[in-house]
């Protein structure tokens, strides 16, 4: 059986793009369903961008997968996004081996290994114009609404919902849309 065209696909990478960004679990397992995991994404999503320089526009963590609105330095966006994923499939895993915990029969491959991450590069968009940007921005925060986790995006915390919003303290700091700052203000039409 011929390989999905979505698995064969390459990202072509420019200086400058803005992306939108998902990529899932393996087997779109909630495999990030418990709060400390989602936490351990979030810290890992600000280690890759110290490390990569790349601009946070906007995320959310959801129980088994992920959005992100980002712009990589050079345009690149396998290099962070391999070590978010690499940090994060390296801490769970560990702790889960320590435990023991019933989760690793469900991830264990054929040949004894586990997989975190479902294969492939997961979905990937150009952003074209500020009109697409803010509608990316929207079904990022408005996701954990949609799926019925909480009844308003201010109450998800694995987001930057919140840093929308301007409620900064204690939220992961996201960088002004590109283009025209006052977009900011234009938020409470987005909730």
């Amino acid at each position: 059986m011929p390989t999905p065209i979505r698995k064969r696909m390459r990202r072509i990478n420019h200086a400058g793009d803005v992306r939108f960004l998902t990529f899932s679990c393996f087997q779109r397992l909630q495999l990030l369903a418990n709060p400390a995991v989602r936490s351990v994404v979030v810290d890992a999503m600000l280690l890759a961008r110290r490390r990569h320089g790349f601009l946070l526009y906007a995320w959310v963590v959801m129980p088994e997968h992920i959005h992100l609105l980002i712009e990589p330095r050079d345009g690149d966006v396998d290099v962070p996004l391999r070590t978010l994923k690499q940090s994060v499939s390296k801490r769970c895993l560990d702790r889960w081996k320590r435990l023991r915990a019933g989760v690793l029969e469900n991830i264990q491959l054929d040949n004894g290994s586990y997989r975190f991450w479902q294969p492939g590069g997961g979905f990937d968009r150009n952003v074209r114009d500020g009109a697409a940007f803010m509608r990316h921005v929207q079904y990022i925060h408005r996701n954990p609404v949609e799926r019925g986790l909480v009844p308003s995006p201010l109450e998800w915390e694995w987001s930057s919902a919140r840093w929308w919003a301007g409620q900064h303290e204690g939220t992961p700091e996201c960088d002004p849309p590109p283009g025209n700052p006052k977009i900011w203000e234009q938020w409470t039409g987005y909730l």
